[in-house]
């Protein structure tokens, strides 16, 4: 049988036996490089956002936010992951008790946005008022310290507000990621 005309191709890699490209192309090459250098910056920053807790759990995801009498301070995470369980602390002052009792509102974006589960310790009262939940609590036998278990179930923004009546509101938000 006889083999079909083959044009000579003309490379100027050097290959061996016609076959295997031994060349190098150092033009290539130093683009390649240049591309892996932008990859491993891009993948450090992402490691180190990470570890740091711009993505959750973490040193700047920590937030605390006081009203100006100190009555109510909040303890929270600035982001959180969706089906995540975390714990909101509210700590609050003595301004914040009045007739032996402390009261406290939250709004509904704690209770369905944040998927509040659980406030402990148990609140005496909890009444639903207008746009939330307040929280009653005997002075004398709680402590200066409620906690919040939370666990978001959508991801976005979502924008808290806690009081204790008559005092100033913390206003904050907290965004959870998928």
């Amino acid at each position: 049988m006889a083999q079909p005309f083959r044009l000579p191709v003309v490379d100027s890699v050097p290959k061996v036996a016609d076959e295997v490209a031994v060349g190098e192309d150092l033009n290539f090459q130093h683009k390649w490089w240049k591309f892996e250098r932008i990859i491993w910056s891009f993948f450090i920053l992402v490691l180190l956002c990470d570890v740091l807790g711009l993505f959750g759990r973490g040193w700047l995801a920590k937030a605390k936010r006081s009203t100006p009498d100190q009555a109510l301070t909040l303890d929270y995470e600035r982001v959180e992951r969706s089906g995540s369980p975390s714990v909101m602390t509210l700590h609050f002052g003595p301004a914040a008790s009045h007739n032996g009792r402390i009261q406290v509102f939250v709004n509904n974006e704690v209770i369905r946005g944040l998927g509040a589960r659980r406030i402990s310790p148990q609140p005496a009262t909890s009444a639903l008022t207008d746009g939330g939940i307040t929280y009653t609590f005997d002075s004398g036998s709680t402590p200066t310290i409620a906690e919040i278990a939370l666990q978001p179930m959508f991801p976005g923004r979502h924008k808290i507000r806690i009081q204790v009546p008559g005092r100033q509101p913390i206003e904050t938000s907290v965004l959870v990621l998928p």
